[in-house]
């Protein structure tokens, strides 16, 4: 039962996990409202008002959690705001105090019953001003209600025969009172509305630097192309012109049309190729620059230098896909990316935690194509006679590790160390 209950848990997203304690903890304030009025009046009233007292308390508690609940929806845009309810949360407050004032005044029972009283009468207004700043955006509007609150409290004392003083007191503590569940309302709003505003710009951040990583791509096949294709176009035209007078200077401009697209063919696959190619010293900073950026603790150990461009290559096409994983599929708060040479083999390792249950954080997407997912990281490790293992980690880790053999690759690989800490 604890292991689906914290399957439960490890599976939402850090802005789901923040909704749920919030939701919970004004859950909870009803249980305080229960066990820390109803309870001590129903000790210290009389007999015959002790259950009117419980049961008031009760229906108020959770009346203001069924409206927080409605509440918090509205902030976050799932349902229209439960103005209705609002209204009967406000009126049942009202009458509930009125209720325990009355009950004060004609229950008998002593000082006990005048104490359980008048406490249920305060605590249940402030409970009702606290809540009903959930259904409230204005923070003005907000200051105003608790102080509306709080003058209610005295003007419905004075006329049930409370002494002024008295009546002065308990608006000041219903204002007090009020004002701190208000605020701590307003406060839990706020931070709730913040986590998802910063988890949707962490996932606008991963769109705009996919899009700028395609018009980067789309501005350098520009450069390339554009002035070979007027050229081409230009020499074409010319060489129809040329032909149709029965020139021979039409056969040279078709050879340097052909001479230039052949040219334009090789420069097109050298920039395909350096996109293909990733640089592993450049892939490692960036996963560190980036990871930190989204707030993932990184840390990157390990030194690319002597290991063969075709090996940094390939792993540096690991770190990039690990890492775009680990923003993409997983609710990371630590990531570790280690390199180091084992036994002739450079092993690279990639590691994170707040893995969620229906997916993996480090793990490349499984459904990729073009050459991304875990299949199109193992065809292009195969190119080095590399492998890639993937896999859970403990209860919410996941880790990536590639190795390369470097013997026979260059005189040096075998000398190549790895040690420190590059970034």
């Amino acid at each position: 039962m604890s292991g689906a209950a914290g399957g439960w848990w490890r599976g939402k997203t850090t802005p789901a996990k923040v909704e749920t304690y919030t939701r919970w903890s004004f859950h909870f304030f009803a249980v305080i409202e229960v066990a820390a009025i109803g309870l001590p009046a129903f000790a210290e009233a009389g007999t015959g008002v002790a259950g009117w007292l419980v049961g008031m308390v009760v229906v108020h508690a959770l009346l203001c959690a069924v409206t927080a609940s409605r509440a918090l929806d509205w902030t976050r845009g799932r349902r229209e705001r439960p103005v209705r309810l609002l209204w009967v949360l406000t009126a049942a407050s009202c009458v509930f105090a009125v209720a325990a004032q009355i009950l004060r005044r004609h229950g008998g029972g002593g000082d006990g019953t005048q104490s359980a009283t008048a406490t249920v009468f305060a605590m249940i207004l402030a409970f009702g001003a606290g809540t009903m700043a959930l259904g409230v955006r204005d923070r003005r509007r907000v200051v105003a209600q608790t102080a509306g609150f709080a003058c209610g409290a005295a003007v419905v004392s004075l006329p049930l025969g409370v002494p002024g003083p008295e009546a002065v007191v308990t608006a000041f503590v219903v204002f007090l009172s009020g004002s701190f569940l208000a605020a701590t309302s307003v406060f839990s709003v706020w931070l709730l509305n913040a986590v998802y505003e910063l988890d949707e710009a962490r996932e606008t951040r991963t769109r705009l630097a996919v899009a700028e990583e395609r018009l980067r791509f789309g501005r350098d096949l520009h450069d390339v192309l554009g002035r070979n294709l007027a050229v081409i176009a230009l020499k074409s035209e010319l060489a129809v012109q040329l032909a149709r007078r029965e020139r021979p200077e039409a056969v040279e401009q078709m050879i340097e049309v052909q001479r230039i697209a052949q040219e334009s063919q090789r420069e097109v696959r050298d920039v395909v190729r350096g996109y293909r190619d990733a640089d592993l010293g450049v892939e490692l900073s960036g996963a560190q620059g980036v990871l930190t950026a989204a707030g993932i603790s990184c840390e990157v150990t390990g030194d690319t230098g002597r290991l063969p461009a075709e090996v940094q290559s390939a792993l540096g096409w690991v770190v990039r896909e690990a890492t775009t994983n680990v923003l993409r599929h997983g609710d990371a708060g630590r990531c570790s990316v280690g390199l180091q040479v084992r036994e002739g083999c450079v092993v690279l390792t990639v590691e994170n935690d707040g893995v969620v249950a229906h997916g993996s954080g480090a793990g490349p997407d499984r459904g990729g194509n073009g050459g991304s997912g875990l299949a199109g990281l193992r065809e292009r490790l195969a190119v080095v006679d590399g492998t890639l293992e993937a896999g859970p980690v403990g209860t919410d880790g996941f880790r990536v590790v590639a190795s390369v053999p470097l013997s026979g690759r260059t005189d040096d690989a075998s000398d190549a160390r790895v040690s420190g800490v590059t970034s």
